[in-house]
């Protein structure tokens, strides 16, 4: 994130992100550019292709966090990433998303990040149940689009990827927020 108010709206917080190379991210940014076209400049998005897999508010506790995240880590096999879709989360979201395919690995990393979370009391934000948990990557956040605009954008973007772009993930990244800059660590799998 670079928008000042973006990373105010952040400081506090920490997410784990998987983030996507290869055919994945080149098919993102090709998605990325041509829907930024069709917007008012100054439309908000990711700056780099990111699956989130958690996202935490521990400011006290960042390197609780950072240490358990480790441990996972090591633990886990690489991720194998497929993109599904062009689609989008509707109102009150208004995000266009790369939706990903619910591959074993995604799975297995998501459940066992989940039971790893478990045995702790971390603040974890906006976090669902595997069931539930739609794998993606938002890539047009259009909540500032009135109504008539983000139905336009939803026409033009939702898809399917005929080919399924795919990718291997081999590290991980914890990302935090603090007096509005962003941090990383990137932590490798396995």
């Amino acid at each position: 994130m670079t928008h000042p108010d973006q990373l105010a709206s952040l400081d506090g917080q920490q997410y784990l992100v998987l983030r996507p190379t290869g055919p994945v991210a080149g098919e993102y940014r090709a998605t990325q550019r041509e829907l930024l076209k069709l917007l008012p400049s100054g439309t908000k998005h990711p700056h780099t292709e990111h699956v989130t897999l958690r996202g935490f508010y521990e400011p006290e506790r960042r390197d609780e966090v950072a240490a358990l995240v480790r441990d996972w880590a090591a633990a886990q096999h690489p991720i194998d990433i497929v993109a599904d879709a062009i689609d989008t989360f509707p109102a009150p979201w208004q995000i266009v998303i790369m939706r990903l395919a619910r591959t074993a690995s995604l799975i297995d990393a998501y459940a066992s990040l989940t039971a790893a979370l478990d045995r702790t009391d971390f603040r974890r934000l906006g976090e669902l149940s595997l069931d539930d948990w739609i794998f993606h990557l938002s890539v047009v956040y259009g909540k500032t689009l009135a109504p008539e605009a983000w139905a336009d954008l939803e026409r033009a973007s939702r898809r399917d990827l005929a080919d399924q772009p795919r990718c291997t993930v081999a590290e991980a990244e914890l990302v935090w927020y603090e007096d509005g800059v962003e941090h990383a660590e990137v932590i490798p799998l396995g």
